[in-house]
């Protein structure tokens, strides 16, 4: 299939960009994210009684966080009355993992362009194996972990940035190693934490965050999430693109934007990821898509990337669509320089999607839809075509 010009155009300018972690911001101070909003994965629910329980959970323990409810219950009323709202991550350029709740005063990973200087995504702290707010439960347990990792862990990993990390290249050894850099990232965890022990002074000393950040093969993933973004977000604006730059689930829905028509959601109902439980729970347990990490499949990695680790493929073969290598190279656009020798593209468009009549493989967790019993299993959730076509008609009838 002959590249649309905008496409390539948009395309170009993802890969002309060069992702660096260098700071912490707040929501408040980054962008002035007031205290009683709230930021999701996913596009916006209708009203706040749509809201899927995972994220209202998390939601709740993130008003508590951010002090504007004393318990999880007023929170959960000042949610339905209106009075705390809850909008879309991706909107305000934060990406955010599954159910995970950002909110006003959280530490966020920075990330911006170094090449160009202008673009900046935020991304929270990845929980790691502890009790995580992105598995959606409404637990102290969650919220005492969310105050550990935002003040003593993040002061660790603060000191240990020094001028800024570049991301790309420990994407690069990721995917040399067998990682996707979605549903698999040790390898590229493993070479971040080696980097972050070596920049700080002294080393770190902190036994408790040294064996957390050994422990979390995802620790990588939301700064990747991130960078993926951040290169995203360079394609925007280019007239008549259908390159995908936003791509995310919020349980409910799941939904990409365009480079051509920024800010502009194209949604279709989340189906629940297609994958083994880890747990005995009945199938309809299972939440739909949900998660800003989708982002990363859109972009040509995780499960679109399966074909560089024939063992991982066979191990979630059964969960594979049939198609699944036509996919990956069909819908993918070009190279990017630091992963030419891997023998892989990035990148995907609406016209692509069109043509093949499917949208890309996303890995992603498979949470409790009742928001009891956290994750489920993994799985792929293979997205429909019909966002895809809606997008592509928006371009061509705008």
């Amino acid at each position: 299939m002959t590249l649309h010009p905008a496409d390539q155009l948009a395309f170009d300018k993802a890969m002309v960009t060069q992702p660096v972690w260098n700071r912490f911001n707040t929501a408040n101070d980054a962008f002035g994210l007031e205290r009683n909003v709230l930021l999701h994965a996913g596009p916006a629910f209708g009203s706040p009684d749509l809201v899927t329980k995972p994220i209202l959970n998390s939601a709740c323990v993130a008003a508590v966080y951010e002090g504007i409810a004393k318990d999880f219950d007023q929170a959960e009323a000042m949610i339905m009355a209106g009075e705390i709202i809850l909008k879309p991550a991706q909107d305000h350029d934060v990406v955010t993992p599954l159910a995970a709740v950002v909110s006003a005063s959280m530490p966020l990973h920075t990330v911006y362009d170094a090449w160009r200087g202008a673009q900046r995504v935020y991304a929270p702290v990845n929980g790691g194996n502890r009790p995580a707010m992105r598995l959606g439960l409404r637990s102290e347990a969650v919220l005492e972990h969310i105050r550990w990792l935002n003040t003593r862990f993040v002061d660790v990993l603060q000191s240990g940035i020094a001028e800024g990390i570049a991301l790309v290249p420990l994407a690069a050894v990721g995917l040399a190693g067998g990682d996707d850099c979605h549903g698999r990232t040790p390898v590229a965890g493993a070479a971040l934490a080696a980097e972050l022990i070596d920049r700080t002074p002294g080393g770190i000393t902190d036994e408790d965050a040294l064996q957390f950040m050994h422990g979390s093969p995802s620790l990588f993933l939301n700064l990747w999430m991130a960078a993926t973004k951040c290169m995203m977000k360079l394609a925007e604006g280019i007239n008549g693109s259908s390159f995908i730059t936003a791509a995310g689930g919020n349980g409910a829905e799941t939904a990409i934007q365009v480079s051509g028509l920024p800010g502009q959601w194209f949604t279709v109902t989340a189906d629940a990821p297609k994958g083994d439980f880890d747990v005995d729970l009945p199938t309809d347990r299972a939440l739909g898509a949900i998660g800003d990490s989708a982002v990363v499949d859109a972009f040509g990695l995780g499960a679109m990337s399966i074909e560089l680790n024939p063992e991982q493929k066979a191990m979630i073969a059964g969960n594979l669509p049939d198609d699944a290598t036509a996919r990956a190279s069909g819908l993918s656009v070009g190279a990017h320089p630091y992963f030419r020798a891997l023998d892989l593209k990035l990148g995907s468009t609406a016209r692509a999607a069109v043509t093949l009549g499917n949208g890309p493989m996303i890995s992603l967790g498979i949470l409790d839809r009742l928001g009891e019993a956290g994750r489920l299993g993994g799985g792929i959730y293979d997205m429909p075509v019909s966002p895809f076509r809606e997008a592509l008609g928006a371009l061509e009838n705008g």
